[in-house]
């Protein structure tokens, strides 16, 4: 499945706008022939929106997700994005996959939140394994900070994951991260990475770009630098099924010595 990467922060608090970046985004991924558009964490009302967090938070099924919904069916092209939930009285940094047709098909809470700021707005995420079939692959999801956990990793792993979608905010000084940590945890894993960043400043964030999709090679099949772009890469099962093959680091686990680790 060719999949496209959305690196860009749109338009901070301005969720109308936004739309109409993933509506322009998901054109050109159709036009390249994707059958699959990620965008950042946060990406409907960016990210460092401080105190409008609980007034833009929406639920999963809300007016947003609709309009995702309206454009994934308009260009033919699955979409996730990331964006601040609204569950009663509970607010969570949360990551949603439409299908090519608007069908919604998964909603992911993140598990670990980073720093003060999603401390302090968020509650965490319970679930750490939502899945959902797309393009002929079991396609996973997790936010940011979430994919620094290898146990996080692994349960995808263990569970049949093939492509994992990671919809981030990563700052300063923190590039290590996309640039070894990312296809580490694909290779480790056998699995496809895609982990999808903000760019420039906002408020007190510089975000990195460094967009990647890894491969289960340990390979970057693509990335990208610090501005905003729209990358292009392919995620092929057969290649996947032979790298699994021949690896074996999930058929050599001794799980019974690992009981130290919980």
């Amino acid at each position: 499945m060719r999949t496209a990467l959305l690196q860009s922060s749109g338009r901070p608090g301005r969720v109308v706008e936004n739309l109409k970046v993933l509506d322009e985004a998901a054109g050109r991924a159709a036009e390249a022939g994707a059958g699959l558009l990620v965008a950042p964490e946060m990406f409907l009302t960016g990210y460092a929106i401080g105190s409008d967090v609980p007034v833009l938070a929406e639920p999963a099924d809300g007016d947003s997700a609709d309009a995702v919904a309206d454009i994934a069916g308009r260009h033919g092209v699955g979409i996730a994005y990331g964006y601040p939930e609204r569950d009663g009285q509970q607010v969570y940094n949360s990551a949603q996959l439409i299908s090519v047709d608007g069908t919604r098909l998964a909603n992911y809470r993140k598990t670990h939140l980073f720093g003060c700021f999603e401390q302090d707005h968020f509650t965490p995420g319970d679930q750490p394994v939502v899945q959902a079939e797309l393009g002929g692959l079991r396609v996973g999801l997790m936010i940011c900070y979430d994919v620094e956990f290898p146990e996080n990793v692994r349960a995808h792993a263990l569970a049949g994951t093939d492509l994992l979608l990671v919809p981030t905010a990563q700052m300063h000084p923190f590039q290590f991260v996309a640039e070894s940590v990312v296809p580490v945890r694909a290779f480790e894993n056998q699995m496809y990475v895609a982990y999808v960043n903000r760019v420039g400043q906002e408020g007190e964030f510089e975000f990195v770009g460094l967009s990647t999709l890894a491969g289960p090679d340990g390979v970057a099949r693509t990335r990208g630098g610090r501005d905003e772009e729209l990358l292009i890469a392919d995620t092929d099962p057969a290649f996947l099924a032979a790298s699994r093959a021949a690896n074996p680091y999930l058929r050599d686990r001794r799980p019974g010595l690992y009981r130290s680790l919980i």
